[in-house]
């Protein structure tokens, strides 16, 4: 007769029984009725076509058989011991990983994390600030809060937050030693900083340069830190983006030059990998967070 091994339950109960010494003992370490544990060492053993105990007034004693199986048997605990850690973990929420340029995550972004957080204490998030794109298909974050004159991903699933819009800011200070240009045709007579950050487009810089003359660009920074202190210090005009000058320019501290020219305007989206799309926590904080981080745009 073929052997044929179908039960790891058998398998553990005859760990326990050899473990024990008898089937009374390991009916307590396991939990079950005695007369259970007899018969599915029976059922084991005549599944495999063998006598694994001896049977007699001082318990089962393992039959070779027994001893040449209980390494494979010990095996076959900690492959399944191992794989419900491994389901457990699988189980449990992982961080949800968001990307997206520093200053996105100011207070009010961060209230929006905080109140999911209240109503969802189980989920952690990550935060990965940064200006270069990261790659969500690749599994480098999980959603992405992006501002894009570039068509996304077909296979990312896309939420569009609003327009994002530039123009030309300058300093009170500055304005008051040179004036301010009043249409990208009145730049001439102007210096200006611009932002090269060399391992993305450089789209400000982009829409800059057939504007004025190479001289009139007197400074190249690689961070928008320093293209915003730049302009703020009075130094040279600048390219900013309206909300990331907002503050600054209810304050005082920034001028706007002109109405946005519209052929600096971009797509201001929320981006979610598929992968992470199937995750229910992840659906569950898409959906509260993109219309309250929406509402800040409007």
């Amino acid at each position: 007769m073929k052997s044929r091994f179908r039960s790891w339950t058998d398998v553990r109960t005859f760990l326990a029984v050899m473990r024990e010494g008898s089937t009374l003992a390991a009916s307590r370490r396991l939990g079950m009725a005695q007369p259970t544990v007899a018969r599915r060492i029976a059922a084991l053993e005549h599944e495999l076509g063998l006598v694994l105990f001896e049977r007699d007034t001082r318990g089962f004693r393992p039959t070779e058989a027994a001893r040449s199986l209980l390494p494979l048997a010990e095996r076959l605990e900690a492959a399944a011991a191992e794989f419900g850690a491994r389901a457990h973990e699988l189980t449990r929420p992982r961080p949800i990983r968001v990307t997206a340029f520093s200053k996105n995550f100011s207070p009010r972004v961060a209230q929006v994390f905080s109140d999911f957080s209240v109503l969802h204490p189980e989920v952690r998030f990550e935060f990965l600030p940064g200006v270069r794109p990261l790659d969500l298909l690749a599994g480098e974050a999980d959603v992405a809060l992006r501002i894009t004159r570039a068509a996304p991903d077909p296979a990312l699933i896309c939420r569009r937050i609003s327009t994002a819009r530039f123009t030309v800011f300058g300093a009170p200070s500055y304005a008051a030693r040179h004036g301010l240009p009043t249409s990208p045709d009145a730049m001439r007579g102007h210096v200006f900083v611009t932002y090269e950050p060399g391992d993305i487009p450089a789209v400000y810089h982009d829409w800059l340069a057939p504007h004025v003359a190479p001289e009139q660009i007197v400074m190249s920074v690689g961070e928008i830190g320093l293209l915003e202190a730049a302009i703020l210090s009075g130094r040279a005009l600048g390219v900013l983006n309206l909300r990331m000058a907002e503050a600054d320019e209810a304050a005082g501290r920034l001028i706007r030059c002109f109405p946005p020219p519209e052929e600096m305007s971009a797509d201001h989206l929320l981006l979610v990998s598929p992968e992470a799309w199937r995750r229910p926590e992840v659906k569950a904080f898409v959906r509260f967070f993109a219309p309250r981080y929406a509402a800040f745009y409007r």
